[in-house]
């Protein structure tokens, strides 16, 4: 029973009273009233406890089995990849055109990094980007002339985002400014 049901029959109680005519009525019958309304709400709030608890319960599972099985439409788009690449080490194995190997491989990287785009991983490209340790990972630090200072001058490893957040930095080697005498490397960790 919500407050406005409440209410009404609060005011219908009211007007029973004036329409007695001045008579009492019985403050035990009116007692009783009230006593009977008020486990009618108890029963009601239990009610709506109880389908609260199962509501969540039923989330809760619905959350499981969503996270269990939430990779299996891009588990399915990598099956045909697989498939792919043992369809390529079988032709490998039977005719030796390694020309034809290496344009199998190729076509079958470029449908799997489209189908990683689809489900938001993108690769990036460090190499003549400003430094940013963000999306980058510097492995080296080299002087090189003709580059300015704290610019990606080589990727080792290409970096990947998934949606906008990364999800592996590139490992780089990174540009500084020559000094004068020294045409060593630096090296850091």
């Amino acid at each position: 029973m919500d407050n406005k049901d409440m209410e009404e029959k609060q005011t219908t109680v009211e007007e029973d009273i004036e329409g007695a005519g001045g008579d009492e009525i019985d403050p035990a019958l009116k007692l009783a009233d009230r006593e009977a309304e008020l486990e009618q709400c108890q029963e009601k709030v239990l009610r709506l406890a109880a389908d609260l608890e199962n509501f969540k319960k039923r989330i809760e599972r619905e959350k499981s089995e969503y996270m269990k099985y939430a990779l299996e439409s891009f588990a399915k788009e990598l099956l045909l990849f697989l498939d792919n690449l043992e369809r390529a080490v079988t032709s490998a194995k039977d005719s030796k055109d390694l020309d034809k190997l290496i344009e199998g491989l190729e076509l079958t990287m470029s449908g799997y990094l489209k189908t990683m785009e689809r489900f938001g991983l993108k690769v990036f490209t460090a190499e003549g980007q400003k430094f940013d340790p963000n999306l980058h990972e510097a492995l080296t630090v080299q002087e090189h002339e003709g580059v300015e200072e704290n610019t990606v001058i080589k990727e080792l490893l290409k970096g990947y985002l998934l949606h906008e957040r990364t999800l592996r930095p590139a490992l780089v080697v990174v540009s500084k400014n020559a000094t004068e005498g020294s045409g060593q490397e630096e090296t850091s960790a």
